[in-house]
């Protein structure tokens, strides 16, 4: 017998008592009849309804995950807590942060925010900086995003500028001059360079342009309102870029070397090889007297690896003017790379996902950053045993418990401290990992440690390698305390952005980790590896390091110059 009493088919109502009595009247069997088919109604939509919401439910979980998300990128540790779209629901480390969208005055407004998430949501997720960008910086900077506008690319001036390339000199320069910078060597070393060309131009009224290589325009959102900073495509220098150097025709120390440098006529434009391979008479850029000449020029060229920053406050033309620029010397890549540097919205769902998912919810952030130029394959335990000693004689990690038991008396409330490695090697996370899982902490913290990712080896030109490592450069940036490796412009980058004074890993020597293990930077500024040793006046070879108090040499490499 079919028990569905939707496929039963309705027998006929009995006029007679179940025990056969007497018929019961017609009057008193049609309230019975409807009442009997109103519920059988009710029964059958509540089911329905209960049908199609499950229906629904499982459409929803199924779209919601769709696997075409156009802000995943393979390869980076999934996290995809946080859709790259929506910002809606995001964890602030400070609420009082999104008073302070603009960086303390830092940032324009005017952009359409949908297009660069980046530029006004970064300060959601740090603590905000106690470091305040001085009123004349903030002048400077509204001042330089007049001029960018007036002569950046496609507007009159720019065209004008541009028919002077075709003259080896001209009689009187243009409404604008440029200064365009070459993309060149690695992301960290082309951050910190670029950052270096923009004060530049910020010192000599002249306009930046941004040669695009490879991945810049993929990487980091246009920093200037209403007008891009890339240079064109169809620039007339633009095939030359790659055969630059120090015996380029137009190169600055190659026209002084060979004595054909004439101050009473002026180039058209001028190459500046400012890389770490240079020699002295490159180095003469850094001289008063040589600035005088190359001012003159309309269009400059620089192709750079390096943050030559703290050699310009030795220029005396523009020591005073960097001095009200930067009243606090150690903030100049703090304020020009949270200025500059935006990730686009790809990169920064990057940064954002896996925030949210390993880091936001965490007491307190470490983020540890290994750098090693040692030939082999890794890891290797002389770096595994220097991150462990810094970190416990640091207090920045706690040391484990090999007696398991004595973890059990702990009551009080525990804290939980995430440790965010990052590194081109996945053996010291996972070390480190290991080590507390195994053990509990002798302090009763729960220790959790995440790497985004493991590339194995440097992949300069990919745009996918790129990517990862800037989102793991504004990771490490939010971060409470930060270790990072010497001779790292990759960390530099990091403890710049997120205004931290890190711990230095010393470099080790003969596979033997240092003793001490690693020291605080005196400030957060990048080093500059390769300074010039040279006395301008007196024609002589000097010292750099000791001839103001707030350009020392650094802590990490003994010849490089930053400022404190």
């Amino acid at each position: 017998m079919d028990q569905n009493p939707y496929r039963r088919k309705p027998s006929p109502i009995s006029t007679t008592t179940t025990g056969g009595s007497n018929p019961l009247p017609t009057s008193e069997l049609l309230p019975m009849k409807f009442l009997s088919f109103g519920t059988l109604k009710l029964t059958r939509t509540f089911t329905t309804c209960l049908i199609l919401f499950s229906v629904l439910l499982a459409f929803s979980m199924i779209f919601h995950h769709h696997p075409s998300d156009p802000n995943r990128v393979m390869g980076f540790a999934e996290a995809r807590v946080l859709d790259g779209r929506d910002y809606s629901n995001v964890t602030t480390t400070n609420d009082s942060n999104d008073s302070d969208r603009l960086l303390g005055g830092l940032l324009a407004t005017g952009f359409d925010e949908a297009t660069c998430l980046s530029r006004y949501q970064s300060s959601l997720y740090r603590k905000p900086s106690p470091y305040k960008p001085s009123p004349y910086l903030l002048s400077k900077l509204r001042s330089y995003e007049t001029l960018h506008k007036r002569c950046g690319p496609g507007t009159e001036p720019y065209k004008k500028a541009l028919t002077q390339l075709d003259q080896d000199h001209i009689d009187n320069n243009g409404e604008c001059k440029y200064v365009v910078w070459v993309s060149f060597s690695g992301l960290g070393n082309r951050i910190l360079s670029l950052a270096s060309v923009f004060l530049y131009a910020l010192l000599t009224d002249r306009v930046l342009l941004v040669d695009r290589g490879k991945d810049m325009e993929d990487l980091f959102c246009e920093p200037f309102p209403d007008m891009s900073w890339l240079l064109p495509l169809d620039f007339p220098l633009m095939s030359q870029f790659d055969g630059l150097n120090q015996d380029s025709s137009r190169c600055y120390g190659h026209m002084l070397k060979n004595h054909v440098v004439d101050n009473d006529k002026t180039l058209s434009h001028l190459y500046l090889h400012l890389v770490h391979d240079y020699g002295d008479h490159d180095k003469m850029f850094f001289c008063q007297g040589d600035q005088t000449f190359i001012g003159k020029v309309p269009w400059l060229v620089v192709k750079t690896d390096n943050y030559f920053v703290p050699s310009l406050w030795l220029i005396p033309g523009f020591d005073e003017e960097l001095d009200k620029l930067f009243p606090q010397k150690e903030t100049v890549f703090h304020h020009l790379g949270r200025y500059l540097f935006h990730p686009t919205n790809q990169v920064w769902g990057l940064v954002t996902r896996y925030y949210e998912a390993y880091l936001s919810q965490a007491d307190e952030k470490i983020g540890i950053q290994v750098r090693v130029f040692d030939v082999g394959a890794g890891p290797f335990q002389h770096v595994m045993d220097q991150i462990s000693s810094c970190t416990r004689k640091e207090k920045l990690l706690p040391e484990v418990d090999t007696v398991i038991e004595r973890s059990h008396r702990l009551k009080t409330p525990r804290k939980h401290k995430a440790v965010l490695v990052t590194s081109l090697n996945s053996g010291y996370s996972e070390n480190l990992k290991s080590m507390y899982w195994e053990y509990p902490t002798l302090t009763g913290e729960i220790i959790g440690v995440h790497q985004p990712s493991q590339e194995g080896y440097q992949q300069t030109e990919k745009k996918m390698h790129n990517g990862k490592a800037l989102a793991e450069m504004y990771l490490l940036s939010m971060t409470d305390s930060l270790v990072t490796s010497a001779w790292s412009t990759f960390g530099y980058v990091a403890q710049g952005l997120g205004g931290l004074k890190p711990w230095i890993l010393y470099k080790p020597e003969n596979r033997t980790a240092p003793d001490p293990a690693c020291g605080r930077a005196m400030s957060m500024e990048p080093c500059f590896h390769a300074p010039p040793f040279y006395d301008c006046k007196a024609r002589t070879g000097i010292d750099t390091g000791k001839l103001v108090p707030h350009v020392r040499h650094c802590e990490d490499m003994s010849w490089g110059l930053k400022l404190v």
